[in-house]
Formats: C-alpha cells, sequence, structure tokens
C-alpha cells in the first residue's frame, strides 16, 4: 500500500500493522518499578535459550503492535489492578472514569492530575503488567502533557491515551456536540508527549473524539491522520452509537495506517469476531470491573442492613483471607523473617484423635478430614492458626490415622485413641508443650479474630468462651462442654474485668452455666509449664488415661488462675453433624 502523502513508509506484519522491534532498555535510575517484568515477556530462542524478560514499556507496545487482537481490562486501584492480573489480561486499563469515581468525583477532572497520579503509581506498584493510563486530555497544554507523560515514566506506567477534547473534560457519553481541540494544538500535545517519554517504548494513543461529537466520519479520518503524523503509536476511535458500524467504518476507511484501539461500552453486544476480522488492534473493557463492585456492594450493604446482621452474606462474599492473599500478606511474613529479630513463636496442639465422621456420614473418613469447600476441616483450622503466626503445629492423630495427612504439621499418633480421653491424646504431645501453646479440638471452627483475642491476652491460662446460650445440637453425640466462671459476661462495654474459671463440665445445668467452651485455649510459657505439670499429676494418680479435657482444665483453674475470654455471634461452630458440615461450609 502507498504511504500517505507526507510520510514515511513502515515495515510491515500484515497489512498495515507496524513492525514491532523493541530495543532493550535498562530502569530509570532511583525507579525499580520500571525493572518489572510482565508474566509473558520472557521469550525462548534458538536451542531453548532464555532472552531477557520485556520491560512494561515494551510488553504494553508488543500488546498494541501484535497481529492478534489484544484485551486490557480496566482497573481503578492497587486491587483491582491485582484482579486484573490474576484473572489472566495481560494489560490493563487505567480509567479516568472508574479513577474518578472511586474517589466520588465526577469525570470532569474534578480528581487533579496528582491525585490521579497518587492512584496509578499504586496500580503500578501492586501489579506486573503494563498499565495504559487514561489521560484525559492531558490535563492542559503541552506543558502539563510533556510533565505527566515523565511521571508516568518514572512510576513505571507503560502508555498514556490522550483525547482531543478541551480541558476540563467531559464525560464523551454526556451530552451532545461537545467542542473539540484544534487539531495543531492537539498534535503539539501529542508531539510534546512523545518528546518527554523516558523509555523509547512509552505508547503514546490519541483518541479521536469526532464521531462521539457528530462532526462525521471524514472529520474523523483528518484528524486521526494528523494525529498518526504527530507521532502517536495508535488512534483510538470513539463511538456511543449501540452497533459497531461506526467503528467498522472507520476501521476499513482507515486501513490500518496505525494501530487501531476502540472502547466497546455501548456496542457491548457486538462479536469479537468482527474486531478481529477488522483487523482492530485492541480492545478496552473500560469500566466493567467497578460497575461489578457497585452492584455488588449495594446488595451486600443492604442486605446487612435489612438483617442487622452480616450473616447472611457470608460465605457469598470473598473472605477476609483472600483479601490477606490478593495485598500479598505471606510476602510480609517471609520478609519479616529475612529482616526482623528473630522472636519465639507460639506453637499450637490440635486433638484430631478420636471418632469418625459427623453424624449421618458413613464413608469411614476421619472427622477432621471432611470437605469443607474443597479443602479438609483440618486444613482449614491449621490455615486460621497459621494466618495468627502461629506455624509449628502438631496435631494428635488416632482413628483413621493413615488418612490424616497435612504437609508442614508434625503428626503424633495417640494408637489407644479407642480407650483412652483426650487428656491421653494430649500427653502423647508433651514434647509440644512447651513455651506459649495454643490447644484446639480438631473439629472446631472460628474466626480469626478469636484466636487474635487469646494471643493478645496477658494471662498465663485463657480460654475461649461462648457467652450465648448453649445452642441445640441437633442429636449430637457429644454434649456441650459448659463453662462456670466466677463472673457472667455483663454485655456492657465498659466491662473489661476479668473473669476466671471455676469448672469445665458437660454435666453443668445449664441456667447455671456462664458459656460454652469452644474447644480452643492459649497458654502462655508460664502457662505451659502448669498444663504439663497437671498431665504428669493425672498420670500419677493412675488417672490420665480416661480423663477428658474439661477435667484437666478444672483441675487447672483449682490451683491456677484460669482467665475465661467471653465472646458472642456466631464466631465459630463446632462440627458434630450433618447439619454442622453443612453450616460449615458456609463458614467464610
Amino acid at each position: 500500500m502507498a504511504s500517505p502523502e507526507g510520510t514515511t513508509p513502515v515495515k510491515r506484519t500484515r497489512v498495515g500493522r507496524q513492525a514491532s522491534a523493541p530495543p532493550a532498555h535498562a530502569s530509570t535510575p532511583g525507579d525499580s518499578s520500571l525493572g518489572k517484568v510482565v508474566p509473558s515477556g520472557g521469550e525462548r530462542g534458538p536451542a531453548g535459550a532464555s532472552r531477557p524478560a520485556a520491560t512494561r514499556f515494551a510488553a504494553l507496545r508488543r500488546e498494541i503492535l501484535s497481529p492478534s487482537l489484544s484485551f486490557l481490562m480496566e482497573a481503578h486501584d492497587g486491587l483491582s489492578a491485582k484482579i486484573v492480573e490474576e484473572a489472566g489480561f495481560r494489560g490493563i486499563w487505567a480509567s479516568g472514569l472508574t479513577i474518578s469515581a472511586a474517589l466520588g468525583l465526577r469525570d470532569s477532572n474534578e480528581a487533579s492530575w496528582t491525585q490521579v497520579l497518587d492512584v496509578l503509581e499504586y496500580m503500578a506498584d501492586a501489579t506486573t503488567l503494563p498499565i495504559l493510563v487514561d489521560g484525559d486530555t492531558g490535563h492542559g497544554n503541552f506543558n502539563n502533557v510533556r510533565r505527566f507523560v515523565r511521571k508516568l515514566c518514572e512510576r513505571g506506567l507503560a502508555g498514556v491515551c490522550l483525547e482531543d477534547k478541551l480541558f476540563p473534560k467531559t464525560n464523551s457519553f454526556i451530552g451532545e456536540g461537545q467542542p473539540l481541540a484544534d487539531i495543531e494544538e492537539f498534535c503539539g500535545r501529542i508531539k510534546a508527549g512523545k518528546d518527554a517519554q523516558l523509555d523509547d517504548d512509552f505508547v503514546l494513543v490519541a483518541r479521536v473524539e469526532a464521531l462521539v461529537s457528530g462532526l462525521g466520519m471524514a472529520e474523523a479520518l483528518r484528524r486521526a491522520e494528523a494525529y498518526r503524523r504527530a507521532g502517536a503509536d495508535a488512534i483510538l476511535i470513539h463511538s456511543k452509537r449501540s452497533t459497531a458500524e461506526e467503528v467498522l467504518a472507520f476501521a476499513r476507511e482507515w486501513a490500518n495506517r496505525a494501530p487501531l484501539v476502540i472502547v466497546p461500552t455501548m456496542y457491548y453486544a457486538t462479536p469479537t469476531e468482527l474486531f478481529r476480522a477488522a483487523g482492530i488492534s485492541t480492545v478496552i473493557w473500560a469500566n466493567h470491573l467497578l460497575r461489578a463492585a457497585i452492584a455488588a456492594m449495594r446488595e451486600t450493604a443492604a442486605r446487612i442492613l435489612e438483617d442487622e446482621s452480616p450473616v447472611r452474606v457470608e460465605g457469598r462474599v470473598a473472605s477476609v483471607q483472600d483479601i490477606f492473599r490478593l495485598v500479598g500478606n505471606a510476602e510480609l511474613e517471609q520478609a519479616e523473617r529475612r529482616y526482623l529479630p528473630a522472636k519465639p513463636t507460639a506453637g499450637a496442639i490440635v486433638l484430631a484423635a478420636a471418632g469418625g465422621e459427623p453424624g449421618g456420614m458413613a464413608s469411614g473418613r476421619p472427622k477432621c478430614m471432611v470437605d469443607i469447600r474443597g479443602r479438609s476441616l483440618l486444613e482449614t483450622l491449621v490455615g486460621t492458626l497459621r494466618e495468627s503466626g502461629l506455624r509449628a503445629v502438631t496435631v494428635v492423630r488416632g482413628y483413621g490415622k493413615e488418612a490424616v495427612r497435612l504437609d508442614g504439621v508434625r503428626m503424633v499418633d495417640n494408637d489407644r485413641h479407642a480407650e483412652t480421653g483426650e487428656a491421653w491424646s494430649l500427653a502423647c504431645a508433651r514434647e509440644a508443650i512447651r513455651g506459649e501453646t495454643v490447644l484446639a479440638y480438631g473439629d472446631v471452627l472460628f474466626r480469626r479474630y478469636v484466636l487474635d483475642a487469646l494471643l493478645a491476652s496477658g494471662a498465663d491460662a485463657v480460654l475461649a468462651v461462648d457467652a450465648s446460650a448453649p445452642r441445640p445440637r441437633r442429636s449430637s453425640p457429644s454434649p456441650p462442654d459448659l463453662v462456670l466462671a466466677d463472673r457472667r459476661f455483663s454485655g456492657h462495654f465498659l466491662d473489661d474485668a476479668p473473669a476466671h474459671l471455676l469448672r469445665v463440665a458437660n454435666d453443668l445445668p445449664p441456667e447455671e452455666a456462664c458459656g460454652e467452651w469452644m474447644g480452643l485455649a492459649r497458654f502462655s510459657a508460664r502457662g505451659a509449664a502448669w498444663l504439663a505439670e497437671e498431665i504428669a499429676a493425672l498420670e500419677a494418680e493412675g488417672l490420665l488415661a480416661r480423663a477428658d479435657l474439661p477435667l484437666l482444665l478444672t483441675r487447672l483453674a483449682a490451683r491456677h488462675p484460669v482467665q475465661v475470654l467471653y465472646f458472642t455471634g456466631p464466631c465459630w461452630l463446632d462440627v458434630d453433624t450433618l447439619g454442622d458440615l453443612a453450616e460449615a461450609r458456609n463458614f467464610g
């Protein structure tokens, strides 16, 4: 194809597509983010030799110039950027509309360019993907554009899209006949942006608004050609019609003189294959994550307001653990181990030796290995322990012990589980009763804040107690462990006087009980020594084999102060029956 008048011919990878030959670039001094690579950046050379991975600048240029159709997904903050990467997209559209909306502002340059830059920096730090920034009009004239582009490059933002409208901008879908910038003035903004870029692979996309403003196809083509000559790397042709006819007609006339980008917000029902056939370079899904979040937040807020409780939404929303995973808590823990002075950490003992599956199930698996949404009950419990910083976990197994397995957990066997009680199982793991120690039944689940409260307690021995009335057990084979303490739960938020254990037993009259033990306790190093001494005393008296934990704890409380920490609400679950198991699968 002949080059348009006044332009220099370029090499093509297919009709009208400029070849990509990105040079290798070092990171700008003082900005480590520029050295980040995209997951797909590495390439294999002859004989399998690995080539250096591309920078994010080169990665975006590769997407824009690729002979195949590329997709960019909208993000508006660091978390949504992580979600885009997790979904598998190869690039991000940092939408001006959704960034403004997430700040509670209109898409009319109400957020200053420095405020937008702050959000963009969080996004760049949160992901390895290349980001194309919705730069609106460039936040002013050529001088604002070149400063903005330099700041984007310094923060590792791979490209910017500038639209040929006046500052302050108005969203394209509001009103009719919006005035556009003078062509020569806008070309000056493009030239200033290209001259200011700090990396040769930085991508500048020129957005043509002529169709949106009702100026017609000829004006759209005239502007696009002028912007291409001014140095734009790609053209974004925008339309607010409900069909793609206008955009596809432009693509035919444009004939791939430069990569063509589209935003099918209004004509979303168009089959993607039509875009491929038209030679479109890149499709931007421009605002869907924020719109999805708004719908979900409205529904969740309405339900919690109606119920005066989050019970109905738990299990339907992302878990707190998912948030921790997305924001990289695991990396922080690794860094803490590397950079902070070593300090003793609490260990945990989980008693999981007794019994089979919850009542009504008959597959022969140990109860602790039943499935809870793709993970065993034991794995779910140990996961909560580890989230609170407990790394050394010992599990006492017995019934069906061959099936009780979990990576990174020390297993101890109680081969006399059929004829002994819980105290004997604990004695099997007595070597682990040293330093700060958490003790838990293997068939309970609890919210992490319960464990965190026990770990934060200054008491040498402390039990988690549900101050609510004992719940019906639905024919549970094990009656609740009721607690008698020297003070009942008052329910007053100013009442922080400690309560101390007098007795734990399953034969206490419910009206006398102060609550139910949740099968979770914590002992300081001193308290762990008391616990070991009491186990030895039971053994010396010949009582250890048949003793249960309520007896052990009651004896301990007769010799030493054992604090009771009260909790209320659905913060834990004892999995004994099929009904409990169903509830556990919604226990997020």
